[in-house]
């Protein structure tokens, strides 16, 4: 059995060798594919062992796709590995002895994946730690062709492994900030694309994580039908008050109220905004995108993100 670990970049080389670090014992190759980095992230991959390749980035199901169509034919398990991430000892132990275990029928892993904020591990709100489909076979799985809260979905049955997956993200809180800036305006696409299907995408299913179908039930089906704006305090509430997130101290505190309220705030916010303006002026969600969020929408996903 051969484990190859897949890893997306632009400008990481605060993370980059922390997360190879923490897949070197397991790994028999690491793939990193760059998206134009500008700082030393690929050199350090190179020096750490890792096979570097050079892509555009249209978003993240693309790229991860486009890494999969890159790998030699002898790959058996694929482990995709965010660079601001860190495998658990025990996670990189259960990857080396479960997974040559795992019969032919078993076509996709779940691991347990915990979110690091200013520090901090969040460990209330009902968030964390989150199943998340990270390890596939290779030719049996492939990520859905979404813009946002997109997932692997497999060709065969799931298992799940012991161990976390930590993100914990070093850079300053304002880059935290405008990376979600612009992961609501990539949600308001995904939300006006449903309504209206102007990406023609390929949405066949497949089989995804245990949690999530009923995450998305939650998010599309309850939380979507109720009242923009208010959802998002009472979601906030929710966490904070009824899951306990204010036992996760200050920091967490900064979470819960930056992506439990501030972020879902931000989407209907934009949402509203797209919505009036193709109502005002009579236009069609994609140049209503275009103008009010600057994303040029073209047959293969954004011509700007």
């Amino acid at each position: 059995m051969t484990l190859t670990v897949v890893i997306l970049t632009k400008d990481e080389e605060i993370h980059i060798g922390r997360a190879i670090g923490s897949v070197a014992s397991v790994a028999d190759r690491i793939v990193v594919v760059d998206s134009g980095s500008s700082d030393e992230t690929t050199s350090i991959a190179r020096e750490l062992g890792a096979r570097v390749l050079v892509h555009p980035f249209v978003t993240q199901a693309k790229q991860f796709n486009w890494a999969l169509e890159q790998l030699p034919s002898d790959t058996d398990w694929v482990f995709r590995l965010d660079a601001d991430e860190i495998v658990s000892p025990e996670l990189a132990s259960s990857l080396a002895t479960v997974l040559p275990q795992l019969g032919e029928e078993v076509a996709g892993v779940e691991v347990l994946r915990r979110m690091a904020f200013l520090g901090r591990p969040i460990r209330w709100g009902g968030v964390f730690p989150l199943p998340i489909v990270r390890v596939l076979r290779h030719g049996r799985g492939r990520s859905e062709d979404r813009w946002m809260d997109e997932h692997i979905v497999v060709d065969g049955t799931l298992s799940r492994i012991e161990g976390e997956l930590l993100d914990d993200n070093l850079k300053p809180l304002g880059w935290w900030i405008e990376k979600h800036n612009a992961y609501a305006s990539r949600e308001v696409v995904e939300i006006l694309d449903a309504e209206f299907g102007f990406l023609e995408r390929d949405l066949r299913g497949g089989q995804h994580g245990h949690n999530t179908g009923v995450k998305r039930w939650l998010k599309e089906g309850l939380y979507g039908r109720l009242p923009s704006g208010i959802r998002s305090f009472a979601y906030f509430l929710y966490r904070y008050l009824f899951r306990f997130g204010f036992l996760d101290g200050r920091e967490g505190t900064a979470f819960h109220v930056l992506q439990g309220f501030w972020y879902r705030f931000l989407v209907d916010a934009k949402l509203l905004e797209v919505r009036k303006r193709m109502q005002r002026d009579g236009l069609d969600p994609l140049t209503a995108v275009d103008q009010v969020l600057d994303i040029r929408l073209v047959k293969d996903g954004p011509d700007r993100t």
